[in-house]
């Protein structure tokens, strides 16, 4: 399980990156932002052949890391305080 977690960590950043990416470029609709980057994230997993793992731990560790871009997305569009006017 610290492994899955510990490979998670390394992809998260990229399938962040591709997320961001995929957001600015407005290719996929922002509904479906969450969705790929999970799918994104076990792309990712299945194709790091340098972590030195099972096709499936690495896939696993995949889909947690979309998960981790989802909650880093959805953490920055949510934690902005919204309750004062911005100054001019």
């Amino acid at each position: 399980m610290i492994e899955i977690l510990m490979m998670g960590t390394v992809i998260a950043p990229v399938t962040s990156g591709i997320v961001q990416a995929l957001k600015v470029s407005k290719i996929v609709p922002k509904r479906f932002l969450p969705l790929a980057a999970i799918f994104i994230g076990v792309g990712l997993g299945a194709s790091a052949t340098f972590l030195g793992a099972d096709l499936l731990v690495r896939s696993w560790a995949g889909g947690i890391s979309g998960l981790a871009a989802t909650g880093l997305f959805e953490l920055s569009k949510n934690g902005k305080d919204n309750s004062y006017p911005e100054e001019e």
